[in-house]
């Protein structure tokens, strides 16, 4: 028979309060991937939509850091970083394909970094997403890094086409999804108590 978990055992409000933000936040995050890839690939995807969607991304993704223990400046920082490129965006609403990738690729490479930092100080299950997430980021950069040069002849011959631009809604998609898992992870891990491994 399953005996309940005593009082010393059962989360602490502060836990079960850090679980639910980790949660809420991890949820939004994989519902604006779904923004994310179903933005509008047969015509020009405006860089507000690009922006906003990240924008909000990186204020939820450090709010949801601010919530962690060890790895807060890092997780927070990771937020950050993503709502800056979604400012770019934004105020940079007459720039061409390439300062747009440009922009992609940096806001990737840098998310890689601080996520494979963080996951060095965290354990377990939480550990392991943050190498998922870190990983998924890097080569999505690294994929956009290499078919620039094939972009550049398109859009040199054709101009943006739409399969290149819808290209960026969908990298978005996949790192947000990739962060969204992580997010709710870590509050399943705070749910069960396991503060060390939610770090």
């Amino acid at each position: 028979m399953a005996t309940m978990p005593s009082a010393d055992e059962r989360p602490s409000l502060a836990s079960r309060v850090r679980a639910r933000g980790m949660t809420v936040a991890g949820i939004s995050i994989i519902l604006l991937s779904a923004g994310a890839a179903l933005l509008p690939a047969e015509k020009s995807i405006s860089s507000d939509l690009v922006g906003g969607l990240l924008l909000a991304a990186g204020l939820i993704e450090t709010i949801a850091g601010s919530l962690r223990r060890e790895t807060r400046a890092l997780a927070m920082g990771a937020g950050i970083v993503t709502a800056v490129a979604g400012l770019m965006f934004l105020l940079n609403r007459d720039a061409r394909f390439f300062p747009t990738v440009n922009i992609v690729i940096a806001w990737l490479f840098l998310r890689g970094i601080i996520l494979a930092l963080a996951a060095r100080l965290a354990s377990g299950s939480v550990r392991r997403w943050s190498i998922i997430a870190a990983v998924t980021d890097l080569l999505l950069g690294l994929v956009l890094m290499v078919g620039l040069s094939i972009a550049v002849l398109v859009v040199t011959l054709f101009g943006p086409t739409p399969a290149i631009i819808a290209s960026f809604s969908w990298v978005v998609a996949l790192s947000f999804i990739a962060t969204g898992l992580l997010l709710l992870e870590i509050a399943s891990c705070v749910r069960e108590g396991d503060t060390g491994t939610a770090s």
